[in-house]
């Protein structure tokens, strides 16, 4: 695997971030306004198609992140610059693990800053490991949390009026370890999967093409060989399972993550993260390029405005409760310009978004 020595940053990575922003407030907005299939079939099946998708590639910037932050110590690093490192990340992990239950606090109970502290925390004690050891790692976990889906109930914990709305006991030891690691919105079994191949996608040199057009190859046929196979799969169980059993092992959608479901959205996030760089190259120039590069960049930011201020719009309109897809779709659209303006006007006076600018300070 070729290591890569770039020093200058790969703005298509931040046109990237902008993107999977884009479809985690289509997501998180549709759900808190509870405008879910309340629309024509293609918008459902729009809206549809984010789920699980964003986040996944959100994660998988993440563990890209990490690698690129930390190569100086991996690539011949003394022990004392490695400790270093890793105590940056410890601190980064602490700020976005305290910053997410805050969130949590509030009432935004999808938050996903906290897994995200989880992740971090345990990729710190990797940033020298092999390759290898990574790969092994990430199919362990992968492997450990579809056993654990068919052996434990994955119900546990969720009120069973409204699944997946409404964690029961997230505020005691053994419910809010269960949610962390096991069944919550991104439990780090297998979700963390997701931060590793970054991790290991980071170490490659992404500037070539050729290992571009590789990384695209592979995952297009990946994406499109496990999606024909969950459905393969699907209608040949039916014989012998009920539609939720069989929906359960071999569908791709985030509720369980399961083996099809890892496979098919590393491989999609993959695609939007190559693509992107594509795109920054090709139309470097280009306002509407730049206007998402600088969105990119502000993304933990804009992710905290989401709850606070998207959040609280929606409850000054009234908006709350039994939404069209429509009216959510506009707000989506209408919230992500904010945001890009926002970001252009804020990275015209300072060179760091307000909450990564603090998580900055805390951590270095």
């Amino acid at each position: 695997m070729t290591k890569h020595s770039q020093s200058k940053r790969i703005e298509g990575l931040d046109f990237a971030r902008a993107l999977a922003m884009f479809g985690m407030l289509i997501v998180n907005y549709t759900i808190i306004m509870g405008a879910g299939g309340n629309g024509p079939d293609w918008l459902v099946w729009f809206t549809e198609l984010f789920e699980g998708r964003a986040s996944a590639t959100f994660v998988m910037l993440a563990g890209i992140g990490v690698t690129l932050m930390t190569r100086k110590a991996r690539n011949g690093g003394s022990l004392s610059f490695i400790r270093e490192n890793r105590m940056k990340l410890w601190k980064r992990s602490a700020f976005l693990f305290i910053l997410g239950l805050l969130l949590y606090v509030t009432g935004w109970t999808g938050d996903i800053l906290h897994y995200y502290g989880a992740y971090m925390l345990m990729a710190s004690f990797l940033i020298v490991a092999s390759t290898k050891l990574i790969a092994i790692l990430s199919s362990l976990f992968l492997l450990i949390s579809q056993f654990l889906q068919v052996t434990i109930d994955y119900m546990k914990g969720w009120y069973p009026e409204q699944p997946f709305m409404e964690y029961l006991d997230f505020w005691t030891i053994e419910g809010f370890i269960r949610n962390l690691l096991f069944n919550g919105y991104h439990p780090v079994f297998p979700w963390i999967c997701f931060f590793l191949l970054g991790m290991i996608l980071g170490r490659l040199d992404l500037s070539k093409k050729v290992v571009r057009n590789k990384m695209l190859f592979i995952s297009l046929f990946l994406l499109i060989t496990t999606e024909l196979l969950s459905k393969v799969l699907f209608r040949l169980s039916l014989s012998i399972l009920d539609v939720n059993s069989a929906e359960f092992l071999f569908q791709t959608g985030p509720i369980p993550p399961n083996i099809f479901y890892i496979l098919s959205n590393s491989s999609f996030a993959i695609i939007v993260i190559v693509s992107s760089i594509y795109i920054a190259e090709k139309f470097a120039g280009h306002w509407f390029t730049k206007s998402l590069i600088k969105t990119g960049q502000l993304t933990l930011t804009h992710y905290v405005n989401h709850v606070f201020i998207g959040i609280g719009i929606l409850v000054l309109l009234n908006r709350l409760e039994n939404q069209t897809l429509a009216f959510s779709l506009i707000f989506t659209i209408l919230f992500f310009v904010a945001s890009i303006l926002f970001s252009l006007f804020w990275s015209s006076k300072f060179k760091r978004g307000p909450i990564e600018w603090i998580m900055r300070k805390i951590a270095n």
